[in-house]
């Protein structure tokens, strides 16, 4: 049988912090930036992004509402999986639905979610992968926020904006939350006191 780093006297489970918003809206950015920043403070942490998943889970992806039920199941489970044995996750990934990352944050005990929010007129204009310009001539109706819905948090622990804020800035306001939660300590490395998870 594994056993999970969090089962040991001195371990605890990893955070999983969840980025979402519109396409472009600068959520990749801000993970590797919150990475770098955890990272340089100890902190064991992997970056789940939806484009390099998907080229796994879905290499032929469709974007119908079943496969993203079933892809966005697989990164809450393996979030949890790895949070379960003491690795901490910043997942990049749009998860249009609220259902989404609320699934994951019933999975995992220390969830936090961040809103990049970002006006759609700056997702457009940035637009690196053409997403909005095949929406917009009718070759992609499966963009969130232009063709597919998307379902901005209500009551997200963070929000940043992905438009006049620097990814740096916004990684280090994340960094704080998760001190405010008591996740990390003050020098930045992964808490082992035993408190509430939920402080």
């Amino acid at each position: 049988m594994t056993t999970s780093r969090a089962d040991g006297p001195d371990e605890q489970p990893g955070f999983a912090v969840w980025l979402t918003g519109l396409p472009a809206s600068g959520k990749s950015t801000i993970a590797e930036a919150l990475y770098a920043l955890l990272d340089e403070h100890s902190v064991e942490v992997e970056v789940l992004e939806s484009d390099t998943l998907r080229r796994h889970i879905t290499p032929d992806p469709t974007f119908d509402e079943h496969e993203r039920d079933m892809f966005y199941a697989a990164i809450a489970h393996m979030s949890k999986l790895l949070t379960d044995h003491g690795v901490s996750v910043i997942i990049a990934a749009t998860g249009n639905r609220r259902r989404y990352r609320d699934q994951a944050r019933g999975q995992i005990a220390r969830f936090v979610e961040v809103h990049v929010d970002c006006p759609m007129e700056v997702c457009v204009e940035r637009d690196p992968k053409g997403l909005y310009a095949a929406a917009g001539h009718g070759d992609n109706d499966h963009v969130p926020g232009a063709g597919a819905p998307y379902e901005a948090p209500t009551e997200p622990e963070l929000t940043v904006r992905g438009d006049r804020q620097d990814p740096a800035e916004s990684a280090r306001q994340i960094f704080a939350e998760l001190e405010r939660h008591g996740w990390i300590n003050g020098d930045g490395d992964a808490d082992t006191d035993e408190r509430d998870e939920d402080s």
